[in-house]
C-alpha cells in the first residue's frame, strides 16, 4: 500500500500503519495475502481523489482491486498467503511461534515476499490507472457497490476511507477470499488507534482479533465470501443486486455496530 501511495505522490501513513493486521494473510491465518488488502487500499484511495464520493467511486475501486487481484496472481500464482509461503502461520502466544518464525527466515520467505512486493507494485499502480482511464466506466456505477463500503459507513468512517474499503468487496475484487466486510472493520477499528497504541509491528491486535471473533458469530463461522454467499460474484452488478435484495444483512450490521 505504501509504494502504490507514494507513487501517486500521496502517502498516508496513518491508513497504512491501520494496514498491518493483513499480514500474513488477515491477522495470520493465511488467507489472501496482505499486499491485496494493502493494494486494494490504494485503489480506493486513488478512486476518492479522482471520482469523489459515492457509487462511482466505489464501483471503480472494485473493479481496481478485481484486475490487481488477476496481477497478482499471475506473479504468485496463488492469491494466499499460506498457500505463497507453503506453511500456515500459528498465533503469535503459541509455543511454537518462535520456531516458525526461524522456519520462514530459513526457508527464505522474507526475500520472497520483498521480491514479490517489488514486482507486484508497479502492477498494482497499473491496474489503478487503466481501470480509472476506461471511459466507459462513468456509464457503469452500480449501488450499493461494496459490503466493506457498507459497513465503513456504518462505523461512521469518512467519504474518503468509505471508498478506501470499497474494492474489499466479495473477498478483495470478489475473488471469493476472506470477508471484505470483515477486512474493512478490521482496518476501520486498527485506524481508530493512535500508532504507538498500535505498536511497530503489530500483527496479533487484540481488538482486532475480537472483531474477528465476533463476526464469526455473524457468518455461522464461515470466512471466505464464496463460502458465505455459496458462490463467487461475477462482477460487480451481481455483487450490489445481492447487496440490495438483503444479502449478508446480519453481518453487516453486525460489523457496523460493534461496540
Amino acid at each position: 500500500m505504501g509504494v502504490v501511495d507514494a507513487s501517486f505522490g500521496q502517502p498516508m501513513k496513518e491508513e497504512e500503519s491501520a494496514a498491518i493486521p493483513f499480514a500474513g494473510g488477515l491477522l495470520q491465518h493465511g488467507y489472501q495475502c496482505g499486499m491485496l488488502w494493502g493494494a486494494a487500499l490504494a485503489a480506493g484511495a486513488q478512486a476518492y481523489r479522482i471520482f469523489g464520493a459515492g457509487p462511482q467511486a466505489e464501483t471503480a475501486a472494485v473493479l481496481a482491486a478485481e484486475k490487481q487481484v488477476a496481477a497478482f496472481q499471475k506473479r504468485a500464482h496463488h492469491i494466499h498467503c499460506a498457500d505463497i509461503i507453503e506453511m500456515q502461520w500459528q498465533a503469535v502466544s503459541q509455543p511454537g511461534f518462535g520456531r516458525q518464525v526461524l522456519k520462514f527466515f530459513l526457508k527464505g520467505g522474507p526475500l520472497l515476499c520483498f521480491r514479490l512486493a517489488a514486482q507486484y507494485a508497479p502492477a498494482a499502480r497499473e491496474a489503478i490507472e487503466r481501470v480509472y482511464s476506461d471511459p466507459d466506466l462513468n456509464c457503469a456505477p452500480q449501488t450499493p457497490a461494496s459490503c466493506a463500503s457498507m459497513v465503513a459507513r456504518k462505523m461512521g468512517a469518512s467519504d474518503q476511507h468509505v471508498v478506501m474499503a470499497a474494492g474489499f468487496a466479495g473477498g478483495i475484487g470478489l475473488s471469493g477470499g476472506a470477508c471484505g466486510a470483515l477486512g474493512a472493520a478490521i482496518w476501520l477499528r486498527s485506524l481508530k488507534r493512535t500508532p504507538s497504541e498500535r505498536g511497530p509491528v503489530e500483527m496479533a491486535d487484540p481488538e482486532a482479533q475480537r472483531v474477528f471473533e465476533a463476526f464469526l458469530t455473524y457468518s455461522d463461522y464461515a470466512i471466505e465470501c464464496q463460502e458465505i454467499v455459496g458462490r463467487k460474484f461475477e462482477q460487480v452488478g451481481d455483487h450490489a443486486a445481492y447487496l440490495r435484495a438483503g444479502g449478508c444483512a446480519r453481518i453487516i450490521e453486525g460489523l457496523g455496530t460493534l461496540d
